[in-house]
Parts: structure tokens; sequence; C-alpha cells
């Protein structure tokens, strides 16, 4: 431990610790852009500028040292007055369209301007003018608003291993993006967003596609369904204004609804379908010599990732469709029959805590209904805005239920949304269907948590099974590669793209961080716990689908309508 004064305060902190998680630890607030807590700290904004008694010059409190007997001045008339005048600056090359940006009121650059008190930029000249990139269905990058942080070049490079931002060019003319200034369409993007949820302004945001679902539900020939990913029960309240991890199944429910939706239905449903499905697919390799290890198929993030850097384990991707996908297949065909609905005349919307949904509903192998499966996905985000819209209380709603048949779920559809919950709630069902006994605890602890990669094993007669799990694409890297060495002899491998799973899916609410994702998943786990079933193969919509339509897991027409398969794609670009 080392000791320094910060504002006359004494401050003890361990060896390592920069100025300013010294002075976070007095309670002491300086102001930062750049910086990103574990993951950004490149001092390259300047806005937390201190003085540090002894230095020549004004210090960036973000990359400083703390020392032994260190003072330091966080709030002089010169600090504020530089923080000022690098503030002015940053705003002199940015536009001024506040009120049209898609960050209005949740943006950490207006917030700035007006904690500091900026009321005019007295900094006149030339703005930097770049194209803005929508090349993609899922993220819009609109160089414009960039104020050349480098967080979202973190965020890709190290923590998502996916390494396509980049600082480029010098001086005036830098700018953050693909190398060359490529389109985003034209790189081996996994577009899971997590740039977005870095990204302190409006220069990264999802494509927003809130315009086409109005216009779809306003249409009297259409029947517009809506499905909920199990992530958004616990992260919509927080897009309207409520506390990290609330609650909001019911409310969520009421909300749709008077959005103007013909039905309400829950992703749960196909999750648990995912689970029959995937879990007879993983018994069914094991037992006859089919490529192993198995690898989930959940995330439309990892499976482009795969696609562009991992070709060779794409025989080991479940061919089970993502629980999405698997709904919209559903509704348009076994839906559409049973309540004698041309499938034309249908317009399926999901709510996704993910950016990826929007590519992977438009991927071309997505269509077995003999129509786009799934029309429209949209984040966590545009949801909330559509509630905002419409004018809706969500606070006063009253607690509604999902519609059935596809309304209907287990606590194991919903731990879906949490790194380790397909794994989990794949177990609860495989070791019953093998066994044929009940499991004494429904819990598999090893596979939970915020670890980066977690392994655990399961006893199922004649074999102990080998599993892992993996959040954030840097892990799922690591797995990989322990797998290529022969290091590691997994039967079973979870692979979620965004860092925490879905709860922290690049289409949730900003900001998201660690204590945000810890909040998430607890609540996840406390809907689990308050649902009536908490098994897949124990849903009897799902058995009821199986014994009216699809007659049995893996077979014909459960094949054409809930399996896929990929193909690679260019390591260096989408081809």
């Amino acid at each position: 431990m080392i000791s320094l004064n910060i504002n006359n305060q004494k401050v003890k902190v361990e060896e390592g610790a920069t100025i300013l998680e010294a002075a976070e630890k007095a309670g002491i607030k300086i102001p930062t852009l750049c910086y990103l807590k574990e993951i950004n700290k490149v001092g390259a904004c300047r806005m937390c500028v201190v003085e540090v008694e002894g230095a020549k010059t004004l210090q960036a409190a973000c990359v400083t040292p703390a020392a032994e007997g260190m003072v330091v001045k966080t709030n002089t008339p010169f600090v504020r007055k530089a923080r000022k005048k690098i503030l002015e600056l940053i705003l002199s090359d940015h536009p001024f369209e506040c009120l049209t940006c898609v960050r209005n009121g949740n943006c950490e650059l207006q917030t700035l301007a007006e904690n500091l008190g900026i009321r005019e930029v007295g900094y006149q000249g030339e703005k930097t003018e770049s194209y803005i990139d929508t090349s993609t269905p899922s993220i819009v990058r609109d160089p414009n608003k960039c104020i050349l942080c480098r967080r979202c070049v973190s965020v890709c490079n190290e923590i998502q291993n996916v390494g396509i931002l980049f600082p480029n060019e010098r001086g005036f003319n830098t700018f953050i993006g693909p190398a060359y200034g490529a389109l985003l369409a034209d790189e081996p993007c996994s577009l899971c967003g997590q740039c977005v949820l870095a990204c302190p302004t409006g220069a990264l945001h999802e494509h927003e596609d809130i315009d086409r679902v109005w216009k779809a539900i306003e249409d009297p020939n259409k029947h517009v369904v809506v499905q909920t990913a199990p992530a958004i029960r616990v992260t919509l309240g927080e897009a309207l204004g409520l506390p990290p991890g609330s609650i909001v199944v019911g409310q969520m429910v009421a909300a749709l609804r008077r959005l103007g939706f013909d039905k309400v239905f829950d992703t749960d449903f196909a999750a648990d379908l995912t689970i029959m499905e995937e879990g007879h697919e993983f018994l069914d390799r094991l037992k006859n010599g089919g490529k192993l290890p198995l690898i989930t198929s959940c995330s439309p993030g990892w499976i482009k990732f795969c696609e562009h850097h991992y070709p060779e384990f794409l025989e080991n991707l479940s061919t089970c469709k993502s629980p999405q996908q698997m709904f919209g297949a559903l509704a348009k065909t076994y839906y559409a029959h049973k309540n004698r609905i041309d499938p034309k005349n249908m317009f399926v919307v999901s709510i996704m805590p993910c950016t990826a949904k929007k590519f992977e509903c438009q991927r071309p192998e997505m269509v077995d209904s003999e129509y786009l499966d799934v029309d429209v996905s949209l984040t966590t985000r545009e949801l909330a805005k559509m509630i905002k819209q419409a004018g809706i209380n969500f606070d006063t709603l009253e607690s509604e239920e999902y519609d059935a048949p596809l309304g209907i779920s287990t606590g194991a559809g919903a731990i879906f949304g949490a790194t380790g919950g397909v794994m989990e709630a794949a177990l609860r069902t495989v070791y019953e269907v093998v066994t044929g006994e009940e499991l004494k605890s429904l819990d598999f602890i090893d596979v939970r948590g915020l670890k980066g990669v977690k392994e655990a094993q399961v006893e199922l007669p004649g074999i102990t099974v080998k599993v892992a799990v993996a959040h954030g694409l840097s892990n799922a890297r690591e797995v990989l590669e322990a797998v290529k060495r022969g290091e590691a002899d997994y039967h079973f491998i979870e692979i979620m793209a965004c860092p925490g799973g879905c709860i922290g899916g690049g289409g949730q609410p900003i900001p998201t961080n660690t204590e945000i994702r810890e909040r998430r998943i607890k609540a996840i786990y406390e809907v689990d716990k308050g649902m009536k079933l908490r098994k897949s193969h124990e849903n009897p919509a799902i058995k009821r689908l199986y014994q009216e339509f699809l007659g049995a897991p893996l077979q014909e027409k459960s094949h054409h309508l809930l399996h896929t398969c990929y193909a690679p794609r260019g390591k260096y670009t989408k081809s």
C-alpha cells in the first residue's frame, strides 16, 4: 500500500493504482471520456488532467501512477479552466446535432459539457466530414461524431479479439475505423455491438428499425407477432429508468400489447425447443461417433466469428438454429396453420439484446418457412424508445401473461440470457433423458458467473462428460486454440459472443459494465427459481408441438425447420 494526498485528503491505495483510481476510492470524481474501466487506459482525451505537486505540466489521472507522498489537486482554477478548454476543442470538431442524435440524453460528451458549464465554443474552423457507414444491417458508424477516444478499438481488439477497428492516418485527418476506411460490411466483423456499448457518443449505434415495425403494426392486413428474448425481461426496465436487474416480465408483456402487437410470445419457448433439439443432437453425436466437441449455435456474433476465423470448427457447431430463428420458422408454419393465417400476411418481430440478431434474421438460409422467418429484430434500446414514443407509463402497468402456446416456457429457457445458461439448461434435460432419474439439484453452479472460461464435469452412465463455457470472443479463441492444440478434450462447449452472455449484448442499455452485468445475471436466476417448471423437456407446449407437428427431435420436419448449416467466410473480408 502507498499513501498520497488528494485535495487535502489522505488516501491509501495499492501500489500500481492510478491517480484516477485513488481519487475514486476517496469519493472524488474526476471527469473522463476515453477511460473505460479495466479496458481502455490511454490518456487520449486529457479530460482527467490534474495538478501534481512538482510536475511541470498537468497530468492525465487515468494513466499516471499514484506514488508515495504524492500531492494531487483535482479542482483548482487552472485545472477547471484546462478541462473546459480541452472540451471546447473536442466540441469544435463535433456536429451540434444533439436533439436529433440517437444518444441524446445518454451521451457522455453531452453530460460532460453540461457538468463543466460549456455554454459556447469559441473555436471556429474546419470540421472533419466523413461518410456514414450504413453497410451492415446491425451497426451504423458515424465518424463525424467520433471523439477519437479509442474505447471501441480496445474492446474490439482486446476484449473481443476481432481486430477490425484502428486509428487511421494522423493529426486532424485521424479517424477510427477499419483499415484504409473500408466499410464494416467488407470486414470480418462479428457485429456483436460491444463497440456500441463502449462508445461515449453517437459515433456507433444500432441500425434502427423502429419505423418498419410501426408501419407493420399500422397495416390492417398484417398479423404482427412479437417474441422477447430471455435477457430482455431483466434489462428493459433499466432502459426505462429502473435500477439494473429489475425484473419486468409482466409489465413488458402489457406494454407490447399496448403498442399494438396482435400476439405477444416468448423466445423462451423456442429456447426450450432448442434444448430439446440440441440436447438430442449432443446425445446422438456422443453415442454414434459424431463430431465432438459439440459447440452451441445460439449466438449469431459467435457464429459469424467462427465462419471468419475458425472455419475448421464449423462441423462442430450444433446444426440447431438460434431460438430467434426457430421461433420465426414455427410462427409462420405451426402457429399460422393452427390459426388459419396466411404466412405471407404475418410479420414477426423479435426483441433481442443483440445487434448481430439483425444480421442473423437476414441471412439467406433463414427462410425455411418459405418466407423470411423473422422480419425485424429490435434491440432492448429500440423497444424502450417505442414505449416512450407511444406515451406508455411503464411504471403503472399491471402485469400480464404471454399468449399461448408460443409464450409458454420454463426456467431453463430463461437462463439462456446469462453466460452458462444454455449449458445448464441442456444439462438439466440431457441428464434426465439419459438416466431416467430426476435431478436432485437443478443448479449447475460451476458453469455460472463471469469467469472468462468455466469448466465442469457431469457423470452420465458410462461416461464423464466434460463441458466448457466461454463468453466474449477472446475467451472463445482461447478455448478453441486449446482444443486445436489437443490440450482440451471437451465434449460440449457453450460460446457466447458478448461478455456476460446476452445480458451484456450489444443491444442492451448503456452503460453496461461488470457490476451491471452481475446484477442482470442475478435477476435471470431469480426468474428461473420463480418458474413453476424449470426443465425444457417438461414444457407442456413443447410436448404438444412435437405431438401435433414435429413428431420427435431430429426428425425430418424438425430438421427442415429448426436446423441449418454454415459456410466459411474470408478471414480478412466478408466473402
